[in-house]
């Protein structure tokens, strides 16, 4: 009886990974096939959105440096 119990709840447990995994791939591939892109260009889309931002903050550092470097060209 024990035996039967453990059986279940080990099928019971396979079945929830299966199902979880089922579903994760399903959201994936939901995503990966938005605007009819290739899964491909939508990776790169979403990477090169994240370095713009980057380069951006970073241009507007330079800029701000650029600006108090010439108030005070002695340097402090």
């Amino acid at each position: 009886m024990e035996a039967n119990k453990a059986v279940i709840g080990a099928l019971l447990f396979i079945v929830l990974v299966i199902g979880a995994n089922f579903i994760m791939y399903a959201i994936a591939r939901g995503a990966a096939k938005s605007d009819q892109k290739s899964f491909l260009e939508t990776i790169s889309k979403s990477l090169s959105t994240s370095t713009q931002k980057k380069d951006n903050s970073m241009d507007e550092l330079r800029k701000k440096i650029e600006e108090l470097e010439k108030k005070d060209p002695k340097g402090f």
